[in-house]
C-alpha cells in the first residue's frame, strides 16, 4: 500500500458511493486532521472500517454509532483524544480496536463505563484499548461481555483497583493482556474457570497476595507473566503439572518458598525467570529436564548449595559451548563450590560471582582458593544468561525502544523547566511518563560541538542491564534533536544523599555506595569487550 500524506475531508467520496460502501480500508497512511463529525450517518451500509496508523487528532465522532451494522473497527494507533464513545449501538461488532491513542475514560476514578456499553455487542471476539490514558477502573459488567470474546488487551491504560471476579465468566478466551497498569487486589480465583486461556499477562501492577492454585485448572496456558508486583507465599506445586508451559515469568515479588520440583519437569519450557525473590533451598538435579529452555534466570534469591552438574545437560544452555555467551551472572545467592574456568569464564570478572556463601577460585583473588574443576565441570554454572548474537542477527536488542519526538515532547510537558532533574553544558535531564504509564528520565542533547554529537553516538550504541548502573531504555534521534531515554531514579541523585543535609547516610552506608560506584566502573572498563555488544 502506498504511502499518502492528506487531510481526511467531511466527503471524500460521493453521496451514490458512500451510501453503498461496506468496507472502507485507509490505514498505514499519513492521514492529518480530524474524523468528519457525519461519518456514521454517511456510511450506513458500512461493515469494515480501517483507520489505523495514521495521524488522526481529535474525538471519535458520537455519529459512529449510526453505522449500527459495523463488525470491525480500526482507529488505533492515531492520535485521538477524549472519552471513549459508548458502543453499544454497533450490536454487530466483532473486533474493537482503539489502541496507541490518547482517549481518556469519562470521568478520573470512576467506572469506565463505555466497557459497560459493550456488553450490548453479542458477537464481539476482541477488545484491544491499550496504550490509551483511560485512568479509570473496571466494571463488574465485563463478565457480561460476549461468550465470544477471545482477547482482550488493556495493557498500560492507567487503570486501578481490583481485577473484576466476573472475568472468570468469559469463558472463550484466550488472551488476558492487562499489564503495565495499577492493579491493585489479588488475582481473581475465578481465573481458574477460563478453560481456554493461553496467555495471562499481569506484569508491572501492584498485585498482592498468593498466586492462586486455581490457575493449575488452566490445561492450554503457555505464558503466564506476573512480574514486578508483590505476590507473596509460594509457588505453587500444581504449577509444575501444566505441560502447555513455554513461558514463566514471576520474578520481582516477595516469593519465599522453595522452587517446586516438578517445575524442572515441564520440557517444553522456553523462558523461565523467577529472579529477585526469596526462593529458597537448593537447586535440584531435575532440571536437567529443560532441554529446550534457552533464558533461566535464578538470580537475587537465596538458593544454597551447588548449582547441579546435571545442568550440562540442558541443551541449549550448555555452557562451555556457548560461543556467543558475553554475560552471566550469579551473583546475591547463597551458592558454594569452584567457579569453572574454561570455556568463556575465563575472561568474567569477580562480580558476576560475587555475594554468594562459599564460592572459591583458583584463579580468582577475591575470593578463597580451591580446586581447579575438571574440563568435565566447567558446564555446570548457569543462573541468568544471554547470548550475543552474530552482528548480522542484531539491531538494537530486546529491550531496546524507539520512541517519537512526539511522545517525549508530551511525556515531558513540552520539555518543561518543572519537569528538568539536572542540566549540564552537554545536556538536561527532564522527567516523563510514556504513553504505557512507565515514568523514565530523558537525556536531551544539546548540539554545540562535535563532543557532544560523538558522546550521542557512544551512548546510543549500548544497551546496558546492570544493577549500578542506570539503563538506557531506548532513544530518539533525527537531524534536528537526539535524546536517549533512561530509566527513572525516584530517589533523587546521589550528590544530594551524600551532601544534603535534610538527609543522612551513615559510614557503612557510604562506603556500600562507595564499592557500589567502583563496581560499575570496573564494569565499564573490563566487563565489556566491545561497544556492539549487547548486555541484557
Amino acid at each position: 500500500m502506498s504511502t499518502i500524506t492528506a487531510y481526511l475531508a467531511p466527503s471524500p467520496f460521493p453521496c451514490s458511493i458512500l451510501s453503498t460502501m461496506y468496507m472502507m480500508e485507509l490505514s498505514a497512511n499519513q492521514f492529518l486532521g480530524l474524523l468528519p463529525s457525519t461519518i456514521g450517518l454517511s456510511l450506513p451500509n458500512l461493515e469494515e472500517l480501517y483507520l489505523g496508523d495514521n495521524r488522526l487528532t481529535g474525538v471519535i465522532p458520537c455519529s459512529i454509532t449510526n453505522a449500527s451494522i459495523l463488525t470491525i473497527l480500526n482507529m488505533g494507533p492515531n492520535v485521538l483524544t477524549g472519552a471513549v464513545p459508548n458502543f453499544g449501538n454497533l450490536r454487530l461488532l466483532k473486533r474493537l480496536l482503539i489502541e496507541e491513542n490518547n482517549l481518556t475514560g469519562e470521568s478520573s476514578g470512576l467506572e469506565l463505563r463505555f466497557f459497560s456499553s459493550l456488553t450490548n455487542c453479542r458477537y464481539l471476539e476482541l477488545i484491544e484499548v491499550s496504550l490509551n490514558q483511560l485512568n479509570g477502573i473496571l466494571p463488574a459488567s465485563i463478565g457480561n461481555f460476549s461468550i465470544s470474546l477471545q482477547v482482550f488487551r488493556t495493557f498500560g491504560c492507567h487503570i486501578k483497583a481490583a481485577i473484576p471476579d466476573e472475568n472468570g465468566n468469559l469463558s472463550s478466551l484466550a488472551d488476558l493482556y492487562s499489564d503495565s497498569n495499577q492493579l491493585t487486589g489479588f488475582i481473581p480465583r475465578t481465573l481458574g474457570k477460563l478453560r481456554c486461556l493461553q496467555r495471562i499477562y499481569l506484569e508491572y501492577n501492584k498485585l498482592d497476595g498468593f498466586i492462586p492454585a486455581e490457575l493449575c485448572q488452566l490445561s492450554n496456558l503457555g505464558d503466564l507473566y506476573q512480574s514486578n508486583n508483590m505476590l507473596y507465599g509460594s509457588i505453587p506445586t500444581c504449577l509444575g503439572e501444566l505441560k502447555s508451559f513455554s513461558r514463566l515469568y514471576l520474578d520481582s515479588n516477595q516469593l519465599e518458598s522453595t522452587v517446586p520440583l516438578n517445575l524442572w519437569n515441564l520440557k517444553d519450557l522456553l523462558e523461565v525467570n523467577l529472579s529477585s525473590n526469596s526462593l529458597r533451598g537448593s537447586l535440584s538435579s531435575e532440571i536437567k529436564n529443560l532441554k529446550v529452555v534457552n533464558q533461566l534466570d535464578l538470580s537475587q534469591n537465596q538458593f544454597i548449595g551447588d548449582i547441579p552438574s546435571s545442568a550440562g545437560s540442558m541443551q541449549s544452555l550448555s555452557l562451555e559451548t556457548l560461543n556467543y555467551l558475553q554475560y552471566f551472572d550469579v551473583s546475591h545467592n547463597r551458592l558454594e563450590g569452584e567457579i569453572p574456568v574454561g570455556g568463556h569464564f575465563a575472561n568474567f570478572t569477580a562480580q558476576p560471582f560475587l555475594h554468594n556463601y562459599a564460592l572459591c577460585s583458583g584463579t580468582r583473588q577475591q575470593f578463597p582458593h580451591g580446586k581447579t574443576l575438571e574440563k568435565s565441570k566447567s558446564k555446570n554454572v548457569k543462573a541468568k544468561i544471554i547470548q550475543k548474537l552474530p552482528k548480522s542477527e542484531i539491531s538494537l536488542g530486546v529491550a531496546w525502544r524507539r520512541i517519537s519526538y512526539q511522545e517525549l515532547r508530551k511525556a515531558t510537558n513540552a520539555f518543561s523547566e518543572t519537569n528538568i532533574l539536572g542540566s549540564g553544558s552537554f545536556c538536561s535531564v527532564y522527567e516523563g511518563t510514556l504513553y504505557d504509564g512507565l515514568t523514565v528520565a530523558v537525556k536531551v542533547f544539546n548540539f554545540q560541538s562535535e563532543r557532544v554529537t560523538k558522546s550521542f553516538d557512544i551512548e546510543s550504541e549500548i544497551t546496558i542491564r546492570y544493577r549500578n548502573l542506570v539503563r538506557i531504555i531506548g532513544c530518539c534521534s533525527n537531524t534536528e534533536f537526539k535524546a536517549l531515554i533512561l530509566e527513572y531514579m525516584p530517589n533523587g541523585s546521589l550528590e544530594k544523599w551524600l551532601y544534603c543535609h535534610n538527609y543522612f547516610l551513615d559510614m557503612l552506608k557510604r562506603l556500600d555506595i562507595a564499592i557500589g560506584v567502583a563496581l560499575a566502573l570496573e564494569y565499564l572498563h573490563h566487563g565489556l569487550h566491545s561497544l556492539s555488544l549487547i548486555v541484557i
